[in-house]
């Protein structure tokens, strides 16, 4: 669904899903004003147009043992589409991966990494990411504690 066709009750149940996504559609309807059968209607919609692609519950990495954040630059030795499509394909694999972004710069890529520790970092380092055919550069940062973390998009803002 184009950005230009959400209207303002979409715009407001995005907003309300973002921060409950287990609200009701009871719920949801008396949250944006909405009686309960079009506000349905309009969340399959959304649903079925792709605008909400899944529903998810949130997990404290903390509290699974997940402490350790890490952002990694990755540099190939090529740029070619198969040497992209061959580190793409392989990082799509890794648990620890959260997050890979093709990018612009001195890096070809950057990926948000979880683990339990340095030393599961260490071993996700030396045993996946760099045998990994054509990573030619690896820099590693870690986070001591984020600061903005947020999940919901500013729809009211597009």
């Amino acid at each position: 669904m184009p950005t230009a066709r959400l209207d303002e009750l979409d715009r407001k149940i995005l907003e309300q899903l973002q921060a409950d996504g287990r609200m009701s559609n009871q719920e949801l309807s008396e949250q944006i004003g909405l009686s309960p059968s079009p506000c349905l209607r309009r969340l399959r919609h959304l649903e079925s147009e792709g605008v909400i692609r899944s529903y998810v519950a949130l997990v404290d990495p903390e509290a699974v043992g997940l402490g350790v954040t890490a952002f990694v630059r990755i540099r190939l030795d090529q740029q070619d589409d198969r040497h992209l499509a061959l580190f793409e394909a392989a990082v799509a694999e890794f648990p620890e991966v959260m997050e890979c972004y093709l990018m612009t710069g001195e890096a070809d890529y950057q990926l948000r990494v979880l683990v339990g520790s340095l030393g599961e970092f260490e071993d996700f380092l030396r045993r996946k990411l760099t045998r990994i055919p054509g990573v030619g550069q690896v820099t590693s940062s870690f986070a001591l504690r984020p600061v903005v973390y947020k999940t919901a998009l500013p729809v009211r803002a597009v």
